[in-house]
């Protein structure tokens, strides 16, 4: 296995990445008749393991695989946790790392090392971070690929950085050297009362058509935005969306971040996975 992982890496840095991945995109945004398009939601919920019973009915029939794909959940299917100071997974899918950052402003994911302003690109903003919480949270072929609001507050930066399409998988991580950082990613600035000045990271993969945040009127985010006047946000408000793929990285200032509440695995966007440290008169942080 391991000889035909690495051969699989060869090849994938041969590939034109970014052009499949726009041609799948296009390819997943074509109108499709609606009896084909059961047919192929069948077959991939079958393969994929997708709770269809979850999906909000109002978008049914679905037109093209991307409307299926970015599906919204039955109200109330997703109840979120906590108060204001409790952090929620922004997404379906599985902790793989969570952690603090060194002083220096590195992380290690999956025994890789990251540095925090490659990741934000923003190297004052690094320094801020650096020695806070950070986490990884990987959406599979399976998930609901919304991405959701984690903390209070207000969006005041969304970013659109380019990149390669690297697909974030097991191959990925083992021969792709700084992966996270080399691939095209959708970093958001949040204004936390509770948490600070969180940055939630959008990772692209391979076969990532767009991503697009809630609120910046581009289907796919270029360049950089400042919504005047910023965004108000509620924790578990829709954020952003993956048209196929990726991985969302939060992270998080030393401040205010008290811990981790959720070992590696499983998640649901809404459920707690941390918590912020309370200040005087506001009660204990458990």
């Amino acid at each position: 296995m391991g000889v035909m992982t690495f051969a699989a890496a060869q090849l994938l840095r041969v590939l034109p990445r970014n052009a499949i991945s726009r041609a799948m995109g296009a390819l997943c945004e074509a109108q499709v008749p609606a009896p084909l398009m059961r047919g192929i939601v069948k077959a991939y919920s079958r393969a994929y393991h997708v709770n269809e019973a979850e999906a909000c009915p109002s978008g049914l029939p679905y037109t093209s695989f991307d409307a299926f794909f970015t599906r919204k959940l039955r109200e109330g299917a997703r109840p979120i946790d906590g108060d204001d100071y409790t952090l929620v997974s922004p997404a379906d899918g599985r902790i793989v790392d969570a952690g603090r950052s060194d002083m220096a402003g590195t992380i290690q994911v999956k025994g890789k090392p990251y540095t925090l302003e490659e990741l934000v690109g923003d190297a004052s903003w690094a320094r801020e971070l650096s020695g806070g919480g950070f986490t990884v949270v990987y959406l599979s072929p399976r998930d609901y690929h919304r991405v959701h609001v984690p903390v209070a507050g207000k969006v005041v930066r969304v970013r659109g950085v380019e990149g390669d399409r690297y697909p974030v998988n097991s191959i990925g991580e083992q021969h792709v050297p700084g992966l996270f950082v080399k691939n095209r990613r959708v970093v958001i600035e949040v204004h936390s009362p509770q948490f600070g000045r969180v940055a939630v990271v959008m990772v692209g993969a391979m076969i990532v058509g767009r991503m697009s945040v809630v609120g910046i009127d581009q289907p796919d985010v270029q360049g950089e935005h400042f919504p005047s006047p910023p965004m108000e946000i509620h924790r578990g408000d829709e954020l952003g969306k993956f048209h196929l793929g990726s991985t969302v990285v939060l992270l998080l200032p030393p401040d205010r971040f008290d811990r981790w509440v959720r070992e590696p695995g499983d998640v649901n966007y809404g459920q707690a996975i941390a918590v912020a440290k309370r200040r005087p008169g506001n009660g204990s942080a458990s």
